[in-house]
């Protein structure tokens, strides 16, 4: 009997274990690639013979699924890319934003939204705030592909923990934007500070302290 009661506990104690593994998925550009864990089609930016991580188990989210007990769902990270549909050159490019990715995370339970980088470097459109109805063409620009972005997810993962993630030293004008639209659906935005960067990108210190400060900020 004693060892049935054991066997139970643990059973038990497994199931609840289980059950309290969170899947995570990343919709990002390239500071949350690593080749092999994108998709094929994609260009990824890590490794990269400038920048000292060249291991995946380097990467912010790995550190941070590690440190959480979590799993990883899916990364749909895509180098070079940006929130609107606006990139480098004022190229159209609303085939690769992150609206137009919104629909390949899985079934997660935690999302984390990381961009805004390549918005600012590539000098895209700011807009104006706005909150519904949205055209295409209207989200050619930052405010509202980022309020199109965070209300698509929101009903499309109803369930999800929903966050957006800001790297540090962007024009302000993104960074108020960002700050704006995450308050207006009540998502958490984490603004990272003191990252430091190889050829642009996080480093090894960069990674663990992005790792670090989502773990900080979300309790």
């Amino acid at each position: 009997m004693k060892k049935l009661f054991t066997l139970a506990m643990l059973l038990v104690v497994a199931i609840a274990a289980n059950a309290q593994t969170k899947k995570v998925s990343i919709l990002g550009d390239s500071y949350s690639t690593f080749k092999g864990y994108i998709p094929e089609n994609y260009a990824p930016f890590y490794p990269d013979g400038n920048n000292d991580v060249k291991e995946v188990e380097q990467m912010w989210w790995s550190l941070y699924i590690q440190a959480k007990g979590y799993q990883l769902e899916k990364n749909d990270s895509w180098g070079g890319t940006t929130i609107c549909g606006t990139g480098y050159m004022g190229m159209d490019s609303s085939r690769s934003s992150f609206i137009a990715r919104v629909d390949s995370l899985g079934s997660p339970d935690i999302i984390f939204v990381f961009g805004g980088t390549n918005d600012a470097w590539a000098q895209s459109p700011i807009g104006e705030y706005q909150y519904a109805d949205w055209t295409k063409e209207d989200c050619k620009s930052y405010r509202p592909a980022l309020a199109c972005l965070l209300d698509t997810l929101q009903k499309r993962y109803p369930k999800a923990e929903l966050y957006a993630i800001l790297n540090s030293e962007l024009r302000e004008e993104i960074n108020e934007s960002t700050r704006e639209v995450c308050k207006h659906y009540n998502v958490q935005l984490i603004e990272l500070h003191d990252i430091e960067k190889q050829n642009g990108h996080p480093s090894i210190s960069g990674m663990k302290s992005i790792s670090d400060q989502l773990l900080e900020a979300i309790k």
